[in-house]
């Protein structure tokens, strides 16, 4: 009989046939057999090591949230007969699904679609696997021409096994889909459907636009209802309205979508990230380059960019002389060149080169997601060109740099990802996996935790990721570490080394807040607007209580000034509330009421954002303590009872 090797070690010896679920636990939603993920009535006809895949693992959560979108759509059909149902994953945090329907869903649907999907749970009805060659497929799905599409191109992702297909059907429905699933719809957990939005299927602009259902899915009620809790809180945080209630920036339709203007404001906190990028990256080793916006297109035909990433590159533009230019999707071409400017020695390597480059790329107007995603942006882009024996330490210092960067604006918990060799690639198998291993070496090096993403690198190099966790354990890729053997190959870079023959150097390409954009969008999520005061576009901002004291708010104004604070005085004829209402909406770190007790008393009283006031602080003791704080970059604010001393005269509002 054939031996099952537990995940626990424990080995089961069952019947030929037996099911795999007979040999788990009850929590088991799917399992894994020698790492293969399948459904629980999967047959034991040989030795195996199995484990079971429960709703508190992350791949049986992702079961559960693929069955449960089975079960939506099966309930869309129910309600719309006649739908057209297209594909249905599970994603981060839930799971979609695309349909073409004879009316538009609203709001008011989702919760009927809910009921339906309540009603088809109460008849626990069984998840039934079969494989169909491409003719039964093709009868099973005639009347809806996604799935005839799937099949005609018979994609592996979405159910074809070579020339059969894999079907799930419960009670009637079917989908193509590789599963595994949950054994019955009784198995489902806690779900609830979020939101509509439009698709066009396969992202494609000229295909149908379809409707999309969201919804979520989690194993418990109290799980499902921390996450609404979640999205409640991701949404008092979306960075589309607080920039436009901080006025940072805005993105107007003159312009194009995806492309934005950054306002005084939000230009004075997008400086204090570039140069606080620049003096760490001087401090650093790296020298600073500037590159042009556009190059002609022998350029990135050399680098390989024509041929693997012209769809998010724009179209050529045109001289006179019949050559075409291309608005640049990457800067790494560009420094290849300032390498190339001159003969290189041994001894000028490691050379790291810094760029803040602004980058052009031609997003498509489905993923365009306020300034998290846009198609113009500046990337802190940095080239380090190196030997091999030099390659392992250089990046080992490329990580300690990330740390150093991402704990000063306020990140400390991340995940890393080495992410290998993708479909669409440059390079031979035997560049791929020296690569991998150099940055496999560098990892293990660190010291730091990280896991094998498959297949996930980028065109020229497999990389390093660094998700940072925000404030609410949202987790954002910032970071990539890429190894790069090809493009010095293509653009045939070399050094002279010590034994006076020519070698060929190795490149990391690495930026670290990815482009300045959408690392603001974090920070402004991250923060929910409330910047350390280092970062906050205005720091202090003065409150005179009548006209006769907005002389001496000036005077405040203009001595915080010289110890480099950014002040505003609020002169306005508003009354003293509305004015502070008003500092707290725009979310200043410290607002200063000005009146005749603290003019005559020589002293500030300062209220923080949490709306605490504390009177009777001396001014320049505040604003020592205020520079210091910002000087320091610090991302706590200051303690304003200690600069009282004892006996503070506080209040609260």
């Amino acid at each position: 009989m054939p031996k099952v090797t537990l995940a626990d070690g424990r080995v089961e010896q069952v019947p030929e046939g037996t099911p795999i679920g007979d040999v788990l636990g009850p929590e088991a939603l799917s399992a894994k057999v020698d790492g293969v993920p399948v459904d629980l009535s999967w047959p034991v006809t040989r030795d195996v090591d199995a484990e079971g895949l429960g709703p508190n693992d992350p791949e049986g959560l992702r079961v559960l949230r693929h069955s449960t979108a089975h079960v939506m759509a099966q309930a869309v059909c129910d309600l719309w007969p006649g739908a057209k149902y297209a594909i249905g994953p599970p994603i981060e945090g839930g799971f979609y699904y695309d349909f073409e329907l004879p009316q538009s869903l609203t709001p008011d649907d989702l919760e009927r679609i809910e009921r339906r999907m309540r009603g088809i749970v109460a008849q626990d009805q069984a998840f039934v696997r079969e494989e169909l060659d491409r003719e039964q497929a093709a009868e099973r799905f005639a009347d809806q021409p996604f799935k005839k599409e799937i099949i005609d191109s018979a994609e592996a992702a979405e159910g074809a096994l070579g020339e059969t297909f894999s079907v799930y059907r419960n009670d009637g429905w079917a989908d193509l889909c590789l599963g595994p699933h949950v054994p019955s719809t009784r198995r489902l957990g806690a779900f609830k459907l979020l939101s509509l939005a439009g698709a066009y299927w396969r992202g494609d602009e000229k295909r149908p636009q379809l409707q999309r259902v969201y919804g979520t899915a989690w194993a418990t009620q109290a799980d499902l209802d921390a996450y609404l809790h979640r999205l409640e809180e991701a949404e008092r945080r979306d960075h589309r309205k607080l920039a436009k209630q901080l006025d940072l920036f805005s993105f107007p339709d003159e312009l194009g979508a995806g492309l934005l203007i950054w306002h005084p404001r939000g230009g004075v906190f997008r400086m204090q990230i570039e140069n606080y990028l620049r003096d760490i990256h001087v401090r650093s080793g790296y020298t600073p380059v500037f590159t042009p916006h556009i190059a002609k297109s022998g350029l990135w035909e050399t680098s390989g960019h024509l041929a693997k990433y012209r769809d998010n590159m724009y179209p050529a533009m045109h001289d006179d002389n019949d050559v075409d230019y291309f608005v640049k999707p990457m800067n790494c071409p560009f420094h290849v060149l300032v390498y190339k400017s001159q003969t290189r020695s041994y001894r000028d390597l490691p050379m790291r080169l810094f760029e803040l480059g602004t980058i052009y790329r031609h997003e498509r107007a489905g993923t365009l997601h306020g300034i998290l995603r846009v198609r113009g942006g500046t990337q802190d882009d940095s080239h380090i060109i190196c030997r091999r024996d030099q390659l392992v330490e250089e990046v080992l210092r490329v990580f300690d740099l990330t740390l150093q960067i991402h704990r000063t604006f306020g990140f400390k918990d991340f995940v890393i990802n080495l992410s290998t060799k993708p479909g669409i690639a440059i390079g031979d198998e035997q560049m791929w996996t020296e690569a991998t291993e150099y940055l496999k070496q560098a990892l293990d090096s660190s010291g730091l935790d990280y896991t094998v993403a498959e297949g996930e690198g980028a065109f020229y190099g497999p990389k390093v990721d660094f998700h940072a966790r925000d404030a609410i354990g949202r987790l954002w890729q910032l970071t990539t570490v890429q190894c790069d053997f090809a493009l010095p190959e293509r653009f045939d870079m070399s050094y002279t080394g010590d034994d006076n023959e020519r070698h060929r150097p190795v490149m990391i390409h690495r930026a670290i807040l990815g482009t300045i954009e959408r690392f603001v969008g974090v920070l402004i999520e991250h923060y929910a607007g409330a910047f350390p005061a280092w970062l906050a576009p205005v720091q202090v901002r003065l409150v005179p209580i009548a006209d006769r004291h907005a002389e001496h708010a000036r005077g405040l104004a203009s001595l915080f000034a010289e110890s480099d604070l950014r002040t505003e005085v609020d002169d306005s004829r508003e009354t003293v509330g509305k004015k502070i209402r008003a500092a707290q909406l725009m979310k200043i770190p410290y607002t200063i009421v000005v009146g005749d007790k603290e003019i005559e008393a020589g002293v500030v009283s300062v209220r923080d954002r949490d709306g605490r006031e504390v009177r009777g602080i001396g001014v320049d003791a505040f604003a020592d303590a205020v520079a210091s704080e910002v000087r320091s970059r610090s991302v706590e604010g200051v303690d304003l009872d200690r600069l009282l001393g004892a006996g503070p005269e506080t209040g609260t509002a």
